[in-house]
């Protein structure tokens, strides 16, 4: 059920469509390229010949000041791409960088999205225009942490809760262990192993959380980094077992308050892990 309201939804939609009228506009005056002719060095869109350059420029403005309407039905909807080593990217709000060496989108990419926008927000107002006042959950899930969110979304908004939560937890652990470059374990193992407390050994880089490792936390933990790495370790290795592995193997559904306090529990886990600090033993390097 959508957590937003009708009139809410109704300004994010005419926002994105406003986007999709300017940027095709402006499309208009641009040659359109790929990312196979763009051999992922190019951009993907460049300025027609003779074409009107303050006109161009104009339309330009267009877009931007319509992206700046639309980029928060990217966050309600979670219509973010994914790439691997960068994590979720708004299209909206970075359309321009097509015209940037090494763009990440071409055209179609920013298309595609907004369609997939456009349907999602119609799900939602659907849902909104049928509720009551004592069906709105106290908060919404697409403030969740852009990960677990933008692997969840999808499947939320057409009421796919158990399937969300497992996307969300499948997509938590495949971030860290692709940034980690850690795919030779299976998840529980990983969190394990990475969050377990004492020195990396080679091939098999930690999370850390920052500090002294005599400090004190909090003024209530006793003996310093040692305790929180166990607690985090135990955290996540919990959720994998609790909720990860209960989601992928039975196909019990979820209510979406079940859905939403599992949702809840992984958002601040990856929010607890963004704090982290990546340690690796000296011959390891690791790209960012």
């Amino acid at each position: 059920m959508s957590q937003y309201g009708v009139d809410y939804l109704r300004r994010l939609s005419a926002a994105v469509e406003k986007f999709e009228e300017a940027f095709k506009s402006w499309m208009s005056t641009q040659v359109e390229s790929d990312h196979l002719s763009a051999l992922g060095l190019l951009p993907t869109v460049k300025t027609k010949e003779d074409q009107d350059q303050n006109e161009v420029q104009r339309l330009e403005l267009a877009v931007a000041e319509a992206a700046g309407l639309a980029a928060g039905a990217v966050s309600v909807t979670g219509a973010y791409m994914v790439f691997a080593g960068i994590g979720p990217i708004d299209p909206i709000s970075n359309w321009s960088s097509m015209s940037d060496p090494k763009a990440l989108f071409a055209p179609r990419d920013i298309l595609l999205t907004t369609a997939r926008i456009k349907g999602r927000l119609n799900a939602m107002l659907v849902d909104a225009e049928s509720r009551t006042d004592s069906d709105l959950p106290t908060f919404s899930p697409a403030q969740f942490h852009h990960v677990v969110w933008s692997c969840a979304s999808e499947h939320w908004t057409i009421h796919q809760y158990r399937v969300a939560v497992r996307e969300a937890a499948e997509g938590l652990t495949a971030h860290w262990k692709k940034k980690l470059d850690r795919n030779d374990v299976d998840n529980t193992v990983f969190w394990q192993q990475t969050l377990s407390y004492g020195p990396p050994e080679t091939g098999k880089p930690k999370l850390t959380w920052p500090g002294a490792l005599d400090g004190k936390t909090e003024k209530s933990m006793r003996g310093g980094l040692e305790p929180l790495a166990k607690a985090l370790n135990e955290l996540a290795t919990g959720l994998n077992l609790t909720v990860r592995n209960v989601t992928t193997h039975t196909r019990t559904e979820l209510s979406e308050q079940e859905a939403m306090e599992r949702l809840a529990a992984y958002s601040y886990l990856a929010r607890l892990l963004d704090q982290c600090e990546i340690a690796t033993a000296d011959e390891d390097k690791l790209d960012e």
